[in-house]
Parts: structure tokens; C-alpha cells; sequence
């Protein structure tokens, strides 16, 4: 993969960003050829950083690792010759809950001749030592499950929210919620939504009410905009669109939502072809999503999306993106007060689309950081850290 890491300062102007920030490359203990990188923080403020990586075989092995400072823990292993599907949307994820409960999940496709998907969910005590993969929904049926996400709740209980094409592509497809125990076992299944986009990735982070989840939804006239569910007090708030950017499209963007929570502050950022202006956008909320601010436009020319967000320590966030530029795919980051006043934007790297893959900003005490790429020959998986 040739990409082009600009170990740029940018000087933020606006209040809470006044510092020069410096966004610097920082080696991982991936193994060439990993891909699909993912963020999540530990109970410790660590960042977990996890992946999917070539064994000597040739098969595929699920991986994590806690970066505390500026040092590594040992990677260890989730999964091991499994079935992964490679799709950059569907990328699996590993959460340390609490000092005895971890949480995994991840979608496989185990005969791609058909292009059936199933979500998978594994759980741990130790994080080293993971229970037998379990499917996460009760169909078995030979269609798509996946382009899951997943959330903990107070309780220790963890929620996966996933989409089902009962009748592939002739729809409906349908949004799916698992609830599971601390050791992985299913409690309930319900369907909280008859007819989504069913090719656009869910989103889901737990703020001070509850859960909230982010998708693409669909209407009959096949307007995809972005929409959100709350559960707050044990019930579901109808669906909500955040934004009517009034996306016409008879067809499946795989492109949908990021969210970030931090107790009543939330920022949903996402990617809209309406109007004919491929764009990123995003909007804040002070009152764990019941409302939400002006949307404000992120990118600044002709974007691809598969965005992402994370909320930093003042109430704003940093946002991810992909956007075109003069030679090759372009991965670009800005910061965006809670007030909706952007800052610089600063290139990450540059390379064909297919080695970015879905890059991923995380914020925890131990730092802002963004990973991408991977999955090509000599390439693995790539971090940065923005530091002030």
C-alpha cells in the first residue's frame, strides 16, 4: 500500500482547540496483512485497538491489543480460523466491559457462493481465554446478518444491533437488537425497525439515559436518511431522522452513521449524497439524543464517507472521513466545537480506496488516535496518534 502519512500542526482557532495539534505515526503490533481495525476504550481509559490477521496457514485470526502510554500490551487472540467477511463496513470489535467481561463480535461468511452472513459473538473472563463463537440471532436461515455494532449497559448486560435481509435484496431489511449476559448468552432478540437500508452499517453508544442506536433508514419512496432509537426507561423512542437531507437513491450506499456519547453529549456524524453534494455532516445533542443542534458540514469537496467520530474532553469532536482528491482517495480528520465551528483539516494519508479501508478516530485518556487500512500483500493495518 502506498500511502502518505503528513505529520502536519494545525492551530485551531476556536475555543477548547486553541492547542497546536501534531498528528504522528505510531506502530501497532498488527501483523502484515491485517485489515479491518477497530477502536474501543478499557475500563482503565487504555486504547484497545483490534484486528484481523493472516495466520502461516492462510487463515484468518481475530486480534486485540491495550495500548497504555506508549506501550503495548502482548496481542492476543479472539478467534482463530474463522470465516471472516472481509468487507471493510463489516468490521468486528472487542470491548473490555469490566475487569472479569470481555465482549466480542464479528461477521463471517462461510460459503461465499451464496453470500449468506451470520453475526458471531464470543465472551471471556480473562480476555485471553474466549468462549466457542456463538451466532447472535436466531435465524439460520442462508441470508444476510450483519453490519452489527454493540454496547454494554449499566447493568453488564450488552446489546448487538445488527441488520437481516429475510428476502436479500428485494427487501425488506430489517433492524435487529440481541441482548446477551456477561457470558455471552442470548437473553432476548427483538426487531426494533421492519425497513432499513440494509447495506449501511449500524451504530450504537450508550449515553447517561441509555442506548442510542444511529442508521440509515428508508421510506417507501426510498428516501435514505440517517434516523436514531433511543431506549430510555426500558422502552424504545419511535424512530427519529436526525437531519431530512432527503437522499433519494434505489440502492445500497453502504455508507451510514458514526456516534459518540459522553453522558449527555452525543455527536452523530455521517455521509449524504442528497442533492447531488456527496458530503459528511454532523450534529451535536446536550441531552443524550432527544434533540439535536444544526448540522454542520464536515467535508470540503467530493466525499466517499465511511465516516467516523469521537468525542474529546470538551464537548467536540474529532471527525474522520474520505474524500477525493487530485490523485488518489484521501483520508481526512477536522475537529468540530460543540458550538459547530470546524477547524483545519488535516490528511491523514493517500491511496487507492481499497487500501484505506474504513478508517476508525478514537478519544480516551490515553489520547486521540486513527487507524486504517491494511489487507493487501506487504500493507497492515496503520495508527496515528493526535497529540497536542
Amino acid at each position: 500500500m502506498r500511502t502518505s502519512l503528513l505529520l502536519l500542526s494545525m492551530a485551531l482557532a476556536v475555543s477548547g482547540f486553541s492547542q497546536t495539534n501534531q498528528l504522528e505515526a505510531v506502530a501497532n503490533p498488527s501483523a502484515p496483512g491485517s485489515l479491518q481495525p477497530n477502536w474501543s476504550v478499557t475500563p482503565d481509559g487504555g486504547a484497545l485497538l483490534s484486528w484481523v490477521e493472516p495466520a502461516k496457514d492462510g487463515s484468518l485470526t481475530l486480534r486485540y491489543a491495550v495500548r497504555h502510554g506508549a506501550a503495548w500490551s502482548e496481542p492476543r487472540t479472539v478467534a482463530a480460523n474463522r470465516h471472516f467477511f472481509r468487507h471493510p463496513a463489516e468490521v468486528p470489535e472487542v470491548m473490555q466491559l469490566n475487569d472479569k467481561q470481555w465482549m466480542a463480535h464479528w461477521v463471517e461468511m462461510p460459503n461465499e457462493a451464496n453470500e449468506a452472513e451470520f453475526v458471531n459473538v464470543s465472551s471471556s473472563t480473562d480476555g485471553v481465554h474466549w468462549t466457542a463463537p456463538v451466532m447472535a440471532h436466531k435465524d439460520r436461515s442462508q441470508v444476510q446478518h450483519g453490519l452489527a455494532s454493540m454496547v454494554a449497559d449499566a447493568q453488564g448486560e450488552v446489546s448487538v444491533l445488527w441488520l437481516e435481509t429475510p428476502k436479500g435484496e428485494d427487501g425488506p431489511g430489517y433492524l435487529m437488537r440481541t441482548r446477551l449476559d456477561a457470558t455471552g448468552k442470548e437473553v432476548s432478540e427483538e426487531r426494533l425497525d421492519p425497513d432499513v437500508c440494509d447495506c449501511c452499517p449500524t451504530a450504537v453508544a450508550r449515553t447517561a439515559k441509555g442506548v442510542l442506536v444511529a442508521y440509515r433508514s428508508r421510506t417507501p419512496q426510498d428516501i435514505r436518511d440517517i434516523a436514531i432509537l433511543r431506549l430510555e426507561n426500558g422502552k424504545w423512542t419511535p424512530s427519529k431522522v436526525i437531519h431530512a437531507d432527503n437522499w433519494h437513491i434505489n440502492a445500497c450506499p453502504t455508507n451510514a452513521a458514526a456516534v459518540s456519547a459522553k453522558g449527555d453529549k452525543v455527536a452523530v456524524a455521517w455521509y449524504t449524497g442528497a442533492q447531488n453534494n456527496p458530503r459528511v455532516q454532523i450534529a451535536f445533542s446536550s441531552d443524550s439524543g432527544a434533540t439535536f443542534g444544526k448540522t454542520v458540514q464536515v467535508s470540503t469537496g467530493h466525499a466517499f464517507g465511511y465516516t467516523s467520530v469521537a468525542l474529546d474532553d470538551d464537548g467536540g469532536a474529532l471527525v474522520s472521513w474520505l474524500e477525493d482528491g487530485p490523485k488518489e482517495t484521501r483520508i481526512l480528520t477536522r475537529t468540530v466545537s460543540a458550538a459547530g465551528v470546524v477547524g483545519p483539516v488535516v490528511q491523514v494519508a493517500e491511496a487507492g480506496r481499497s487500501a484505506l479501508g474504513y478508517p476508525r478516530v478514537f478519544h480516551s485518556a490515553s489520547g486521540s488516535f486513527i487507524a486504517w487500512g491494511g489487507g493487501r500483500a506487504g500493507a497492515k493495518v496503520q495508527t496515528a496518534q493526535l497529540k497536542k
